[in-house]
């Protein structure tokens, strides 16, 4: 199975601001829907509360270590192997990891693919994305979004291949 993380970050590595994304940007929500359609999503409590529902076509998977936290439609598991066993389990192809930014820094060093939206700003943040080590990976493909009257900060949708193991 290929694990891969999705993730927007501005040039700061900054991808949150009190547990809501920084920016509004369409483009990067289609891509992210798009991607993740019919997949395992995997993300942290925090990240699922800021989602606040399942999103329909995919199959949540929220990893917390509150025993007591129960929610509809989705699955609940105690830690990021259990998330990656479940999804395994069930004939994923490719997991995803959706955040947050607990979650990223424990699959950084495995993860097999990068799904990176590099937004073109900097942006107050509280929450960022680990740093990546470029010597691990590869970019694979990229393509430039402008801002436009939609999305009101021009991006770049990058996809990074893992070449080295840590």
């Amino acid at each position: 199975m290929i694990v891969s993380l999705i993730v927007a970050m501005d040039r700061r590595g900054g991808i949150g601001l009190n547990n809501k994304l920084p920016w509004h940007l369409p483009a990067d929500l289609k891509r992210f829907k798009e991607l993740t359609m019919g997949h395992h999503l995997i993300v942290g409590r925090k990240t699922w509360q800021s989602i606040g529902r399942a999103l329909a076509g995919r199959m949540m998977i929220v990893v917390t270590r509150d025993p007591q936290f129960e929610a509809q439609g989705i699955t609940i598991v105690h830690s990021l192997t259990d998330a990656l066993r479940t999804a395994e389990n069930a004939g994923e192809g490719e997991a995803f990891i959706g955040g947050g930014a607990e979650i990223y820094r424990q699959s950084l060093d495995f993860a097999d693919r990068i799904y990176l939206t590099l937004v073109d700003g900097e942006f107050e943040a509280d929450t960022y994305f680990p740093k990546i080590r470029t010597d691990q990976w590869t970019e694979v493909s990229a393509e430039h979004s402008p801002g436009d009257d939609r999305n009101a900060y021009p991006c770049t949708f990058k996809i990074l291949e893992r070449t080295q193991n840590v």
